[in-house]
């Protein structure tokens, strides 16, 4: 069991929706919290194994695989690292690493939809905006990039589908929380493999759409289960299978590790390669709602996701790895610890986003670009020019 020690523990901490912080609650820093500036321990009783991984020595890029950790930060990464007895999937095989600078066109505190939308276009955008510029104008995206050279694309994630990040690749809004607008627009974008729950807004909706058949009519497939993935039908895939998000990491388990390796298998049956975007979206849930324990549970299954991702681009040799944040979300501090123990003490200073800059970790060919400082914006613009040459 592991163990927790709080001076409060509110009954608002653990959400059946895991919903994200309205903006209105990120500006004013006021969602509930186990206690702001509060000393909070978290001890992984059984730590995971990590392998080092034979990097692979070739030139050639065939495939892009971008993970993004939520809210991620340095300190999201030093407290799992500590709890996990020194080792991460992530720092221990990383080859090169760099640091992306969050802030956003009309904000210096970003969040995850103008966050999102810089690494997935090129471009700053205004806060709450979603795969538009400054203006509202539509952007394209790598997902878009990937399309149009005849690659295959996708997205799998832990968050609802109308959320902002899975969203800032697909779709196109100046206002994140229009969920149904959001939602209907996976119906035309240019994905081949969308893995992600959400089916609360597929049917019963406001403007009378059923998205299931507007799916089949675009040549999707849709399944409400991974496990229905193992039988495949001719078409594009669709796969939701929760109403809201995922269940919590010790209630669903390695789901987002089954749901990466299963979109991969998918994408990589195009013979001109793929990309594909990875969320461990709820790591920002719980910096919002400063709960170090399952806010280290979610970032810990990332890690053992980006561990198994990192196998699959080793064996495959042409695949660049990716793995980064939007923003920080909570203000974590590790403040003590002990790392034989796994004993981890931290305190939180937010229940919003913060402006430090986050990690970029990357892995396979073209890896040797994305080290130094730059702005969030240069993750795509960095893609695309591995690609050129």
């Amino acid at each position: 069991m592991k163990k927790i020690f709080l001076s409060t523990l509110l009954a608002t901490v653990i959400l059946p929706s895991c919903s994200k912080a309205t903006n209105a609650e990120e500006q004013s820093g006021e969602l509930p919290t186990q206690g702001r500036d509060t000393e909070l321990t978290y001890v992984l009783d059984t730590p995971y194994d990590v392998e080092t991984i034979v990097a692979p020595t070739g030139k050639k890029i065939k495939n892009v695989i971008l993970m993004i950790g939520d809210g991620m930060s340095l300190n999201h990464i030093a407290a799992a690292w500590t709890a996990n007895r020194g080792k991460l999937w992530v720092t221990n095989n990383a080859q090169t690493t760099g640091l992306s600078k969050t802030w956003c066109a009309d904000k210096l505190i970003t969040d995850s939809g103008a966050g999102g939308t810089a690494i997935a276009t090129g471009e700053k955008t205004n806060y709450h905006s979603v795969g538009v510029d400054t203006l509202g104008n539509a952007l394209p995206s790598l997902s878009n990039w990937a399309h149009d050279r005849g690659m295959a694309n996708g997205v799998a994630v832990t968050c609802r589908l109308w959320d902002a990040t899975p969203a800032d690749f697909l779709c196109h809004t100046v206002d994140r929380d229009n969920e149904e607008l959001v939602m209907g627009q996976y119906v035309d974008c240019i994905a081949d493999v969308i893995i992600g729950p959400g089916t609360e807004r597929m049917t019963n909706r406001e403007d009378g759409r059923n998205l299931y058949e507007e799916l089949a009519a675009k040549g999707f497939v849709t399944y409400n289960s991974l496990e229905q993935l193992d039988t495949l039908k001719p078409g594009r895939v669709f796969c939701c299978p929760f109403p809201h998000d995922v269940p919590l990491p010790l209630e669903r388990g390695n789901w987002l590790e089954r749901a990466s390796l299963k979109a991969i298998d998918i994408l990589n049956t195009n013979p001109n390669g793929f990309f594909l975007m990875i969320e461990g979206s709820q790591l920002d849930d719980y910096g919002h709602f400063n709960d170090l324990k399952t806010l280290m549970e979610e970032t810990l299954d990332f890690d053992q996701t980006i561990g198994a991702v990192l196998k699959w681009a080793a064996m495959d040799g042409e695949t660049l790895v990716i793995v980064t944040a939007d923003h920080e979300c909570g203000g974590l501090t590790v403040v003590d610890g002990d790392m034989k123990e796994g004993r981890v003490v931290g305190k939180f200073s937010t229940g919003g986003h913060s402006g430090t800059m986050v990690p970029v970790y990357a892995f396979g060919p073209g890896h040797e670009v994305f080290t130094g400082v730059f702005e969030n914006t240069e993750i795509s613009k960095k893609i695309k020019n591995l690609f050129n040459k």
